[in-house]
């Protein structure tokens, strides 16, 4: 057993009871001998994984066979509740290997099974019949490619940078992600995928000097490691030579073929297959990392095998969970898969050996069927070719829900009590388990409950204790009986994992998306293109500069350590906007304008902000007893920000004041739970309550979700919407005035002039900006004194939203719920054979696929085309330019379940949740943006299904570097990464548009939208009476020194400017420590004009705080030119001055300021008087005035 306390102890509960049964006894003697196979029938959901995991006890591994990967999981779950070492292993997509580019997560998920094969000494791994069913490469080549590095041990560069590519890493200026090398300097960082954390080695010559773990997001190293392990990021990571050899066998293979094809007079497909094969040899040859290779494994490496033969034969004990199912399953995959491959054989897209990819079922089967293996059965059957070489049977039941039928429970309990059973009941937390132990004492039921060292259960008692099981079970032979806590109370809460990642609408600090040709806006001059960096050369001292170039052909250099006027220029549209001149007036002019009207808005914010404040609300009581049980209803957990939501949504509703709150969060993050309980709240204290949304289905599918949830309670919900028939809305009007209706949920019907109220507490408005003005005007009216809840699905932006911190209540919900199925992403070009298997397939599993299609003209003839590859399923199209009716009537029913395939152009509905949705074809997936992109496959996934997107590409003649290209922006969307975050732009520029109105989106055109929201925030701070506004002066620093960062440090153009940009930014002290620990732990030793370069903006961090706007530095002297509204504490001034015996002076007159000048030395260099700037500023910093703390350095 792992020595995990849960895990033993949980086996120490159960373990006795089984041995009291001849016939497992016998059935587990057989197997401890390897007298099998061994057939025992009688078992259950759990209880099978009880079974499985006390058998075989003296046998290191083994191996669990199912049908499904959803009942792979749920075995796994419950080997959890007895033991750590447990992995599942997942099949691989076999239908779709030879897409462009698959998501990483598979692999991963496989790889860290490797990873224990190879380290652990036991363990059990659970699978599914087509996990064992492709060909791998033994497991002895998979050791002889693991890379183990330690301190101290020699290295050579070049010779790793080929083996990483051999391993199938991928070489980035900067690792953001799984499988991923980068080599800077003495730097080699690896991410790996069997790993948490990737890897820093850093080298003192060819040595290892220290190997680090480090943290993506920022960078930065996290803790000293003594070796790196480094599996290969591929499954098929092969030698250079069984590269060659196979590129050889399949030119061979493909001549063959292609003479086939010619010979039948098939030329398109002689022509198809001449030009994969060539390009995929090609792409090898030239050291591409070309995505397909598993296909072609059987031409590289000749002695494949499966992964059940990675498992000592003589060590592992087998079980097979229904094997009849298991048999069934195997055959619909290897059906599915032959058929699919003899069309593509047929049509040239493969080489005959592709087809044999798959060992067959039969052949896996009779792998399987070893002397230590169990067929694991429910009812006694015979299955046909399988020989069992004995039979046992034993006898176990399923508990019966007890589905919050307390009293049943109560009643069962004190049966089994009398009976002497022994009872085990399981808790999901200890809490809980205390709780419910306690609650069954309250029924004169002693019951005891144990975290440590846990009591065998003797006959008659009952005992409560951690862990979590799916399913409970009796063993009514011996009296022994389980029950976990979805027996008892209904389906499990979910648990789940917390992890931080919230994207950040930020400032451009990362200039990782500033390519050469973007548009930039610098404060002072305005909208220019960003042309490059150019290193300049000023009397002997270099310096980088970066050039923009305006109308008119101006250029203007900007040093590249005063990037902070600069940002990248972002609109919501994707025109190209208008540049300005320099030293023109007219940027002048626009940014006057746009203060004005930003001055405007943040008053009308600031003041109705005030006004709500004031006006007393209704004060709802405190939570209800009914509030509680309504609340542990909810079937999943909630996530932090959702309890966070809610907390503070019940905070305002038990206030004095009028809510209006502000929910933001994607579709399916669980905003509705939000506005479901706060509704709840509202009705305890009969209230009424409106749901406003935007279309008709919205509402039905929002009504059934109420519906749903209030069941239970005397709660009464109705419709409001064209599907009712008007005797019901009458119905519904007459009862909403007499007050019998509790929540209308409604489209603008609830604003008509006939909707009346007996007393409206709560009003909850679902994607405010979808509402025309009219209708808005009217949702004014009703707000007015009563409290609001408006959720909306656009992101609002960070900087956004931390301006209107103060000024407008409001929840963000960034972390996604729970059970969500990452989404199996898959890029390749466009054929028929894809989509046909792609429909098929998921229609097979009883869901719906969209195929998304963005022409209006021709939309019919590809909806016609779809219906002709898939006979048998239902397609509709639908697109922007129907009549609003039709729509709501198509998409009504796909949303019910009546279409199988929905054709359609982007309008999938935002908002509207189909879970039953889970695969998504995008054609032409290269014409649409990134943001575009993202949220259509944000559309599918929705359950905890997998879902799959495939984004299709037509083939033109591209030049092999641009597909490369294109295919790596979409692959970077595989994992959600960096792609997020340009679509994260995008669309929180939308948002903003939201939160402020219409009529800001102009202004935020007209100056780019980081430069809008920093004129915000400061527009809003003085309203506050945060900021003196006057104090918007700028800090220059000229020195004679080198101060660059040299080409050889850091070779990556964007990481470059990132750092230059965050380098100017430096404001005290500790930021600037912490620049330097940064650049050391990430690119090695500083050189010499880095370290200038932190110096002069730290002088230059230091001389802000002292009001200079000017600072310049030569070998001999300093000139500091002060702010002509400085505060400084003029008394000080004097003492300060004569410390210098005449060497430092104040110039008076049009322009005040200091001189300081070094009489007695020659100075080589500036250096040294860097350092005596550093000082006097240093010491002048006392004399700031501190009474205005709010002066805030302007960056």
């Amino acid at each position: 057993m792992i020595a995990d306390g849960k895990g033993e102890h949980m086996s120490r509960v159960f373990a006795n009871p089984l041995t009291e049964l001849a016939e497992y006894e016998e059935m587990n003697q057989d197997l401890n001998r390897g007298n099998g196979p061994v057939q025992i029938s009688g078992c259950m959901d759990s209880q099978k994984v009880h079974l499985m995991e006390e058998a075989g006890e003296r046998l290191r591994w083994k191996l669990v066979v199912t049908y499904d990967d959803s009942r792979a999981k749920e075995i796994y779950e419950d080997f959890k509740c007895f033991r750590n070492s447990v992995y599942l292993y997942p099949s691989r997509d076999l239908l779709f290997y030879t897409a462009d580019i698959h998501g990483n997560l598979l692999t991963k998920q496989r790889l860290q099974v490797l990873k224990h094969l190879i380290e652990d000494d036991d363990g059990v791994v659970v699978t599914t019949l087509d996990g064992l069913m492709d060909h791998l490469l033994p497991l002895w080549a998979v050791k002889e490619q693991i890379l183990t590095v330690k301190t101290g041990e020699a290295i050579d560069v070049e010779r790793w940078k080929e083996l990483l590519v051999d391993l199938g890493y991928e070489r980035m200026p900067q690792v953001d992600g799984m499988g991923q090398f980068s080599i800077r300097g003495g730097i080699i960082d690896v991410f790996p995928l069997t790993e948490e954390l990737p890897f820093r080695i850093e080298l003192w010559d060819d040595e290892v000097d220290s190997i680090r773990t480090f943290d993506l997001e920022s960078q930065r190293s996290v803790e000293q490691v003594e070796e790196a392990v480094l599996y290969p990021a591929t499954e098929q990571a092969l030698k250079r030579e069984q590269l060659k050899q196979g590129i050889d066998r399949i030119k061979e293979a493909g001549l063959k073929q292609e003479k086939l094809f010619r010979k039948q007079m098939k030329t398109e497909e002689a022509h198809r297959i001449f030009s994969i094969v060539k390009e995929f040899t090609e792409g090898l040859e030239q050291g591409f990392s070309v995505s397909g290779l598993d296909s072609y494994l059987t031409y590289f490496c000749q002695d494949t095998v499966s992964f059940q033969q990675y498992f000592p034969e003589e060590d592992t004990a087998i079980f097979l969970d229904e094997p009849a199912r298991l048999k069934e399953k195997g055959e619909t995959v290897e059906a599915e898969f032959r058929e699919s491959m003899v069309t593509r054989l047929e049509k040239g897209y493969l080489l005959p050996e592709q087809t044999s990819l798959l060992y067959t079922v039969k052949e896996t089967l009779a792998r399987l069927l070893t002397p230590r293996t169990v067929m694991v059965t429910g009812l006694e059957q015979r299955l046909s070719g399988m020989t069992a070489k004995n039979r046992y049977g034993i006898q176990a039941k399923n508990i019966n829900s007890y589905q919050n039928g307390f009293e049943l429970l109560i009643k069962d309990l004190k049966r089994w009590k009398r009976e002497k059973y022994r009872v085990v009941l399981l808790s999901g937390s200890h809490t809980r388990a205390k709780r419910l132990a306690g609650d069954l004492r309250e029924y004169e039921l002693s019951t005891f409950f144990s975290e440590e060292e846990t009591p065998r259960v003797k006959p008659g008692e009952l005992l409560v204790t951690y862990g979590n099981l799916h399913r409970g079970f009796e063993y009514p032979q011996i009296k022994f009986v389980v029950i976990t806590e979805g027996d008892m109370f209904g389906a499990a809460r979910k648990k789940r994992r917390r992890k931080q990642t919230s994207y950040e609408g930020r400032k451009i600090q990362s200039f990782t998306e500033l390519s050469v040709g973007d548009y930039v806006v610098h404060e002072e001059h305005g909208l220019g293109i960003y042309r490059g960096i150019e290193k300049i050369e000023q009397d002997h001292i270099v310096k980088d500069y970066l050039k923009i170039e305006y109308a008119d052909g101006g250029n203007l250099y900007l040093l590249a350590t005063r990037l902070d006027g600069i940002q990248k220029y972002a609109g919501a549209d994707a025109k190209a906007p208008k540049l300005n001149k320099l030293g023109g007036e007219q940027w002048k002019r626009t940014k006057a304008k746009v203060k004005g009207a930003v001055k405007e808005i943040a008053r009308e914010l600031v003041e109705l902000y005030a006004a709500r404040q004031e006006t007393a609300g209704f004060q709802y009581s405190q939570d209800s007893v009914w509030q509680r049980e309504f609340e542990e209803l909810f079937p999943y957990e909630e996530t932090d920000d959702q309890l966070d939501a809610i907390e503070a949504t019940k905070k305002d509703m038990e206030s004095r004041k009028i809510m209006d709150r502000l929910i933001c969060g994607d579709v399916g993050y669980g905003k509705t739970e939000i506005a479901l309980r706060a509704a709840f709240k509202a009705i305890q204290d009969s209230k009424q309550v409106v749901y406003l949304v935007p279309t008709t289905i919205l509402a039905q599918q929002h009504y059934n979700t109420f519906v749903q949830r209030m069941k239970d309670f005397p709660v009464r919900v109705d419709l409001m919407s064209r599907f009712r028939s008007s005797a019901e809305q009458k119905k519904t009007l007459t009862d909403l005035k007499k007050g019998l209706v509790d929540v209308v949920i409604g489209t603008h019907r609830v604003l008509s002039k006939d909707v009346a109220f007996k007393d409206l507490g709560l009003l909850i408005i679902d994607e405010e900006q979808r509402f025309g003005v009219a209708h808005k005007e009217k949702i004014k009216q009703l707000k007015e004194n009563i409290d609001v809840l408006t959720l909306t699905a656009t992101p609002i932006p960070r900087t956004l939203h931390m301006s209107l911190v103060g000024i407008r209540d409001m929840s963000v919900l960034e972390e996604p719920p729970v059970d969500r199925v990452p989404i199996q992403t898959y890029v390749m070009e466009y054929n028929d054979e894809m989509v046909r298997e792609a429909i098929n397939r998921e229609l097979a599993r009883h869901g719906q696929v969209y195929y998304v299609y963005n022409r209006v003209h021709d939309i019919d003839e590809v909806a016609g085309h779809v219906a002709q590859l898939v006979p048998g399923a239902t397609v509709v199209f639908a697109h922007g330019q129907m009549n609003e009716r039709q729509l709501e009537k198509i998409m009504f029913d796909f949303v019910n379940g009546d279409i199988d395939v929905l054709v359609s152009t982007t309008i999938i509905e935002t908002g509207l949740d189909i879970p039953n949705a889970n695969t998504m074809i995008i054609h032409d997936a290269d014409r649409m943006g990134l943001s575009q992109l993202y949220q259509l496959r944000g559309r599918v996934g929705r359950s905890n299904r997998v879902s799959y997107a495939f984004l299709m590409y037509k083939r033109d003649k591209m030049l092999k570097e641009e597909a490369e290209k294109r295919l790596q922006a979409i692959r970077e969307f595989t994992e959600l990464g960096s792609g997020i975050k340009i679509a994260m732009r995008d669309l929180e520029i939308r948002g903003a548009g939201n939160v402020l109105g219409a009529e800001q989106h102009g202004h935020m055109e007209a100056v780019g939208y980081d430069l809008y929201c920093k004129l915000l925030n400061q527009a809003v701070q003085a309203l506050k009476g945060k900021r003196v506004e006057e104090e918007d002066f700028q800090t220059v620093v000229d020195c004679d020194i080198n101060a660059y960062i040299p080409a050889g440090y850091i070779k990556n153009e964007y990481q470059k400017l990132d750092i230059y940009k965050r380098i100017s930014a430096i404001e005290n002290e500790d930021e600037y420590m912490d620049m330097q620990d940064e650049l050391i732990d990430r690119f090695g030793e500083l050189p010499k004009a880095v370290e200038n370069l932190l110096k002069v903006a730290y002088v230059k961090a230091l001389a802000h705080r002292v009001y200079m706007t000017e600072v310049n530095i030569n070998r001999q002297e300093i000139r500091m030119t002060l702010y002509p509204k400085a505060r400084l504490d003029m008394e000080g001034l004097p003492r300060l001055i004569a410390d210098y015996q005449g060497t430092l002076k104040v110039r008076t007159g049009e322009i005040p300021g200091f001189f300081y000048q070094e009489r007695s030395a020659k100075n080589r260099d500036s250096i040294k008087m860097m350092e005596k700037a550093e000082e006097i500023l240093g010491r002048m910093g006392e004399l700031a005035l501190t009474g205005e703390e709010n002066r805030t350095v302007e960056v």
